[in-house]
């Protein structure tokens, strides 16, 4: 048995290492599945079972320790970047507007909230930069702090980057359980009807979940008798497609150089905003007239589904592409993580893309072969890509900028850095050949390690003083702080959401979750509502405020630490 002591005993080596970080992840993980009176912390309760082992005397090396937690960070908010950024763009539009825009008060309030502690009570604002953090259960700022202060030592060891965590670490369990009640109380305040006002919700939602529309538009217009189908891209832009028309009881595929004739009528895809000039350029909307592919007599034509996975397929914009213009189809939409988009000539497809194709089925199975549509190198998870984009997040991450009244340059950190850029890649990488493609399994799985490798090297960090700071500290007047800062902000969104912007308790639900970027919170939200629009209103908030996090807890270290 003495192996197994001097395994536990030697703390600098790697068996140790990996022994402890394992025990920490799956104790917490498993922990975090247990409900009480509904409520479970989830993937949270990692930082709380690496805690009890420090407390116990297992800590690890603080230089490995650093490692494994700032690493463990990026993969966690570069994946979650990729994951949202196409819905990133889209929620900055309509009611994402609205919905982004309280997100937006409720960080400030929060800021607010700090900021009258600070001045008020004296506190160090690296407690108070923890508390929040954890009272808005938000890891990625609390990483974002904890590099600052690092980058204000010089990177040496720092005390305060582990009073960060154990700040971090008094005032989360309050920070999941007040969004909770915050949802309770205010639906018992206001006697809200939860399944009437649910039933309005998923009305709204459909009424709303689509970017575009589909018309049946005949050609009225003189002045497009025998021009081709490009005359109206040429005038009207990109933000349409035409996909197929119906000439003399015959539908049919169409292409830019489609020659139009009078009353013929064009099946148009577009934004619901762009009808109106649509319908002024080329004629009149034929509300009883079916367009529809597959399921009639007069439609050779049919809709189908495709994975880009061959490199010819997005090297090049659609309507320069060699593949796209060789086959008799038309690509109406494309899909890129969940989000649907209208597909124009001048769209540049990514790898994993699905887009959506019209034509004979004979030509589509050609066509299917030439842009790949491989379930295999759909599985693949492509590393070199991920990492390739990691290496892009930390060179911008690593950028200083200087703004005036700041004592030393401001950076987005190994936080804000690999956040922006997956954004970014997974929105617009495909102008650039950029490929961001992981498979959602694959992207989960990243996420789900980084995680838990930064929440166990907080836990682990924070450990050995948490519990005399709770007994003989100052730990339960963090916790009261934290409860300050988790519901006073939570208290003015819940009533601006409903008095001002008037959205119904369960999108109010999904912005409380969202806000505070809490998971378990959004579980309870849409089981209690039984709806989905707690996630959807959660979608919707969760990419900008996850930024703002990381921004103001970056700004609160600059601006006012000693």
């Amino acid at each position: 048995m003495e192996w197994i002591i001097d395994l536990f005993s030697n703390h600098e080596s790697i068996a140790y290492t990996v022994l402890i970080y394992s025990i920490v992840i799956a104790l917490g993980v498993s922990l975090g599945k247990i409900k009480i009176f509904g409520i479970s912390f989830g993937i949270a309760f990692v930082l709380f079972a690496g805690i009890l082992l420090s407390h116990f005397g297992f800590t690890i090396n603080p230089e490995i320790l650093h490692f494994v937690k700032e690493f463990g960070l990026i993969l966690f908010v570069y994946t979650i970047g990729l994951q949202v950024g196409p819905g990133f763009f889209a929620s900055l539009e309509k009611e994402g507007l609205k919905l982004n825009f309280i997100s937006i008060i409720t960080v400030l309030v929060g800021v607010a909230t700090v900021l009258a502690i600070y001045f008020i009570s004296g506190e160090s604002i690296v407690v108070l930069t923890g508390i929040m953090s954890g009272a808005v259960t938000n890891t990625p700022g609390l990483g974002a702090a904890q590099q600052t202060i690092m980058d204000l030592s010089a990177g040496n060891p720092d005390p305060d980057i582990s009073t960060l965590g154990t700040a971090y670490a008094v005032s989360y369990p309050f920070g999941v359980l007040g969004i909770i009640l915050v949802m309770l109380f205010f639906k018992t305040a206001l006697k809200i009807n939860v399944e009437a006002e649910s039933r309005l919700t998923k009305w709204k939602i459909i009424s709303k979940s689509k970017s575009f529309s589909r018309k049946a538009i005949r050609v009225i217009n003189p002045q497009l008798f025998g021009k081709k189908v490009e005359t109206i891209y040429d005038v009207l832009g990109d933000d349409l497609v035409i996909s197929r028309v119906l000439r003399n009881g015959k539908i049919s595929r169409v292409n830019a150089n489609t020659t139009l004739k009078e009353n013929d009528i064009l099946l148009v895809i577009s934004s619901p905003k762009s009808f109106y000039k649509i319908e002024n350029f080329i004629g009149a909307e034929e509300k009883n007239v079916d367009l529809g592919v597959g399921n009639s007599s007069n439609s050779p034509i049919v809709s189908k589904r495709i994975n880009v996975t061959k490199k010819e397929a997005y090297s090049k914009k659609i309507g320069q592409s060699e593949v796209f213009n060789a086959y008799p189809i038309t690509v109406s939409r494309f899909i890129r993580a969940g989000m649907e988009f209208i597909a124009t000539p001048s769209t540049k497809l990514q790898f994993g893309d699905t887009i959506i194709v019209i034509g004979e089925e004979k030509d589509i199975e050609k066509f299917s072969k030439a842009v790949g549509n491989s379930k295999k190198e759909m599985s693949m998870p492509h590393i070199a890509e991920l990492f390739f984009g990691i290496i892009l997040g930390v060179l911008l991450g690593s950028i200083p900028f200087h703004i005036p009244g700041v004592p030393l340059p401001v950076k987005l950190g190994l936080a804000g850095g690999p956040l922006i850029v997956a954004i970014l890649i997974s929105r617009y990488g495909g102008k650039f050949s950029v490929t961001n493609y992981v498979s959602q399994s694959a992207n989960l799985m990243v996420r789900e390690i980084g995680i838990v490798l930064f929440l166990a090297s907080v836990g682990l960090g924070a450990g050995a003083g948490f519990v005399d700071t709770i007994v003989n500290g100052d730990g339960l007047y963090w916790m009261l702080l934290g409860i300050l800062i988790t519901l006073i902000p939570l208290l003015v969104t819940a009533i601006l959401s409903r008095s001002v912007y008037k959205l119904s308790y369960p999108e109010i639900c999904g912005v409380l979750a969202g806000v505070s970027t809490d998971p378990p919170a959004l579980a309870f939200a849409n089981q209690s509502t039984n709806s989905d629009a707690p996630a959807v209103s959660y979608a919707t908030v969760y990419p900008l405020t996850t930024f703002l996090r990381i921004m103001v807890a970056q700004f609160l270290i600059l601006f006012f630490y000693a």
